[in-house]
């Protein structure tokens, strides 16, 4: 497999790019690698007291932050698997609160919420690491926007990653 180079803007709508300026080096499962041991540094030891944490009333705790990344990773990953598989339909949207609440994220202990973002990480890697050129640059639409298979891969990491930078700036300084 080639590596999957960043995209260009064009390849991505133009709210996520900075996510994608978020991630970090010029291979795609390189950053995504880098990702699973930020995530694993930074909230990885974290004391029970730091966990359900939240910086200002109506933010996230850590736990819900941690799920959401896992819970976009997965969607992005299948709107990545559509579009690489020729999927020509609208992928749909989904509401990111929504789906924080549903998740009760703070019932769980943030161990298990750190096995599953490796699980779906370890599944990610794999995803993009199977796909060729062709299929990697393939061309879809998300939520009414157009987005390439390598544009979410890059999503992905970056998203990790502003994701660590407001754990480490708001939660833990």
């Amino acid at each position: 497999m080639e590596k999957i180079m960043r995209p260009v803007p064009g390849d991505y709508p133009a709210f996520y790019a900075g996510y994608v300026e978020s991630a970090e080096g010029d291979d795609l499962l390189s950053a995504l690698h880098r990702t699973s041991a930020a995530m694993r540094n930074t909230v990885g030891d974290l004391p029970a007291e730091k966990q359900e944490y939240r910086y200002a009333p109506g933010k996230w705790s850590v736990k819900e932050v941690v799920q959401h990344v896992v819970d976009c990773e997965r969607i992005f990953a299948y709107r990545a698997l559509c579009i690489a598989r020729g999927e020509t339909k609208d992928l749909p949207g989904f509401d990111e609160n929504a789906y924080a609440i549903a998740a009760r994220a703070d019932l769980r202990p943030l161990f298990e919420i750190l096995r599953e973002h490796d699980a779906v990480r370890a599944a990610t890697m794999e995803l993009f690491q199977g796909l060729d050129a062709e299929s990697a640059s393939g061309k879809g639409s998300a939520n009414g926007k157009p987005v390439t298979v390598a544009a979410l891969g890059w999503i992905i990491a970056g998203h990790a990653m502003h994701h660590l930078r407001i754990i480490k700036e708001r939660y833990l300084s």
